[in-house]
C-alpha cells in the first residue's frame, strides 16, 4: 500500500515555521469508525442475508471475492461517503475497509475492483431483487421487536408511503419525462415505518419505478408483503396508514378496509370538495379580514365519489394564510380518513401531518447516502444500489440507536458519519490481534467509546 516515490512538499512562507507535509508508509485510514458498522452489520447479520437471496455462477476455483464480501464492500463504501463503484480504485486497499470486509487490514489481498464491483451489481435477477427486498425488511422489523423485548410492546405501526424524484442523466433503462417534475428521471417509493408517538422512521422499503410511474404504483404489492410481517412479530399493535394525495383511490382505501389498517390520506381538490367547503372558506375569508391574521377552522363530513364503494369519512381544513406584504391566500386541505372515533377533525390533521416527517428522511437518503446514484445501464442494477443504499442507512440508523449522546441521536446520516465514522486511524496487525489506533484529540471520542461499549465491545 505505501508509495515509497511520493513526494513531500513544503509551505515556506504561509506560517511563522515552514510546514513540511509528507505521506505516511504506516497502513493508515480515514473510515476508522468503519469498524462499528462492521459489528453491527454482523450482529443482525444484514450484509449476509442479502448475499444469501443471489446466486453465484462464477467458476468456484477463480472466485476472489464472495459474493457477500462484494456485499459488504459495497454497503460500507455507500455508509462512509464513498457511493460509487469507482471508488473502490482508491478503498479496496483501505485497510478498515478490509477489516470490514473480514480481511487481513495489512496483510490481505485488495478487495474487489471497480469492473467486479460492476459485475456484482449488473448480475442480479429480479427474482433476486425481490428475496432481498423481503430480507432487508424482515431485518428491520426482527430488530425493531427485539430491541422492544421487556419494554411495553407498541401500540400502533404507522406505515408512512411517498414517492420522491431521482433524476436521470444518461441512458438509463425505464427513464421517462415525468411532467409533474419537469425531468427525465425514476420515481423511487419509499416505505416507512414508526412506533406509536416517536418521531424517528425506520426506511423498510424502497421501490425503484419508471419516471412515467403513478405515484402509487407498486404500493398494493408492497403493502401485500409488508402486513404480514408486521402482524407476524408486532400481533397486538394496530397498523396505520398515511399517504398523500397521489395514494387516494379506492383499491387502496379498499384494500386497507379489508385489512383492517386504518388511515389518513390526503385528498386532492375537485368541484365536489371545494362545494363541501365553501361555506366555511367563505366564513375564514371574513373572519382574516377583521382580524388580519391567519385563521383555521376544521370540520369532518362524508364523502363518496364516483369509483368508490361506499361513502368515507372527510376532514376538511378551512384556512386562509395570511402573509406580509402579499394577499390572503387560501389553502383549504382534505383527509381520507378510517380512524377511532376519539379522532376529531383537527386531530385527524394533526395525524397525518406526522407524514411530513418522510421528506427529512428522504433527504437523507439522497444526499447523505447518495440513494439517486443511479446511473447503472440496466433497471435492476439500479434497483440493486437502491436497496444497498437502504441497507447502509438501516447499519447507520441501527448504530445511531446505540448511542446514548442526545445530538447524535437526533443528527443527520452526514453528521452522523463525520463524528463516528470519518476518523483517522493507524491499523496494526500482528498473529494475535488487530490494533486500531486513534488520536485523543478526536473531539467526539467519548461518544465513539460510549458507542462501542453499547454494541458489545468490552474494555480492556
Amino acid at each position: 500500500m505505501a508509495d515509497t516515490t511520493r513526494q513531500t512538499v513544503l509551505f515556506p512562507d504561509l506560517f511563522p515555521k515552514p510546514v513540511h507535509v509528507t505521506f505516511s508508509r504506516d497502513p493508515l485510514s480515514s473510515n476508522g469508525g468503519a469498524v462499528l458498522l462492521a459489528a453491527r452489520d454482523r450482529q443482525i447479520g444484514l450484509t449476509e442475508a442479502l448475499a444469501d437471496c443471489m446466486v453465484d455462477r462464477r467458476q468456484a476455483g477463480k472466485v476472489d471475492h464472495a459474493l457477500v464480501e462484494q456485499m459488504r464492500q459495497r454497503v460500507t463504501s455507500i455508509a462512509v461517503g464513498c457511493p460509487d463503484g469507482n471508488d473502490a480504485a482508491k478503498l479496496r486497499d483501505d485497510p478498515m475497509m478490509k477489516l470490514a470486509c473480514a480481511r487481513d487490514p495489512q496483510k490481505g489481498a485488495s478487495l474487489a475492483s471497480q469492473p467486479t464491483l460492476s459485475r456484482f451489481e449488473n448480475g442480479v435477477s429480479r427474482t433476486q431483487l425481490l428475496r432481498m427486498a423481503y430480507r432487508l425488511a424482515e431485518t428491520v422489523v426482527s430488530e425493531q421487536a427485539n430491541r422492544r423485548q421487556g419494554k411495553q410492546r407498541p401500540r400502533r405501526i404507522i406505515i408512512d408511503l411517498d414517492p420522491t424524484c431521482d433524476p436521470t442523466h444518461g441512458v438509463q433503462q425505464l427513464t421517462f419525462f415525468n411532467g409533474f417534475y419537469r425531468t427525465w428521471c425514476y420515481l423511487p417509493l419509499v416505505v416507512t415505518i414508526s412506533f406509536d408517538r416517536e418521531k424517528r422512521k425506520y426506511p423498510i422499503a424502497v421501490l425503484l419505478r419508471p419516471g412515467n410511474a403513478h405515484a402509487r404504483s407498486g404500493a398494493l404489492a408492497l403493502l401485500r408483503r409488508l402486513l404480514p410481517l408486521l402482524r407476524s412479530r408486532f400481533p397486538q399493535a394496530h397498523l396505520y396508514c398515511r399517504a398523500d394525495a397521489g395514494f387516494a383511490a379506492y383499491d387502496l382505501f379498499n384494500y386497507l378496509d379489508r385489512e383492517g389498517v386504518r388511515y389518513a390520506i390526503s385528498m386532492g381538490s375537485n368541484a365536489k370538495l371545494k362545494e363541501l367547503s365553501a361555506s366555511w372558506m367563505g366564513l375564514v375569508r371574513r373572519l382574516v379580514g377583521l382580524h388580519g391574521r391567519k385563521i383555521t377552522i376544521h370540520r369532518e363530513t362524508t364523502y363518496c365519489a364516483k369509483r368508490w364503494d361506499r361513502p368515507r369519512r372527510l376532514a376538511y381544513k378551512a384556512e386562509v394564510v395570511v402573509e406580509e406584504g402579499k394577499e390572503p391566500r387560501d389553502n383549504a386541505r382534505f383527509v381520507v380518513a378510517e380512524m377511532p372515533g376519539n379522532y376529531k377533525a383537527s386531530g385527524l390533521f394533526d395525524f397525518y401531518y406526522g407524514h411530513s416527517d418522510m421528506e427529512n428522511t428522504i433527504k437523507e437518503l439522497k444526499n447523505d447516502l447518495a440513494m439517486d446514484r443511479t446511473s447503472c445501464s440496466r433497471f435492476e442494477a439500479n434497483q440493486f444500489r437502491v436497496l444497498m443504499t437502504l441497507a447502509a442507512y438501516v447499519l447507520m440508523q441501527s448504530l445511531q440507536e446505540h448511542t446514548h449522546d442526545l445530538d447524535l441521536l437526533k443528527a443527520t446520516m452526514a453528521t452522523l458519519r463525520d463524528r463516528l465514522l470519518k476518523i483517522a486511524v493507524r491499523v496494526r496487525s500482528s498473529v494475535r490481534r488487530i490494533v486500531l489506533e486513534f488520536t485523543t484529540h478526536h473531539p467526539w471520542s467519548t461518544q465513539w467509546l460510549d458507542c462501542a461499549r453499547s454494541i458489545g465491545a468490552v474494555p480492556t
